[in-house]
C-alpha cells in the first residue's frame, strides 16, 4: 500500500522479521538500509525490525522509493542477504 506524503516522521511503514538458523555470532543478524533515504530501521524485538519514516516525504519530488535492506550476520566471514522493497508515495493535496 502507498504511504501518504504527509506521513509524519516516526510513522511505521513495515515490520520485518529476519532469522539465521546458525548459533552464536553466526546466528546474530543486523539489518541496514542501503543508500541515503528518508527512512530508518529500528530494532523492535528479537530479530524484528521496523521500517520508519525518518524525514518529510514529498511526492512531487519522489513518487516511489526503491529500498534495499541488507541483513548481515556477525560471523567471520560475515554472510549477508539483500531484499528490495518498492514503496509508493501517495499524493495529498498540498494547497
Amino acid at each position: 500500500n502507498p504511504i501518504p506524503e504527509d506521513s509524519v516522521p516516526s510513522t511505521v511503514v513495515a515490520v520485518m522479521h529476519v532469522r539465521d538458523r546458525d548459533s552464536g555470532n553466526n546466528g546474530e543478524v543486523g539489518c541496514e538500509i542501503d543508500g541515503d533515504l528518508p527512512f530508518r530501521l529500528e530494532p523492535s524485538s528479537q530479530n524484528t525490525y521496523k521500517l520508519i519514516v525518518a524525514s518529510a516525504l514529498d511526492r512531487e519530488k519522489v513518487s516511489a522509493y526503491n529500498i534495499t535492506i541488507t541483513a548481515k550476520d556477525r560471523g567471520s566471514p560475515a554472510l549477508s542477504s539483500r531484499t528490495a522493497l518498492v514503496l509508493e508515495v501517495s499524493d495529498v493535496n498540498d494547497n
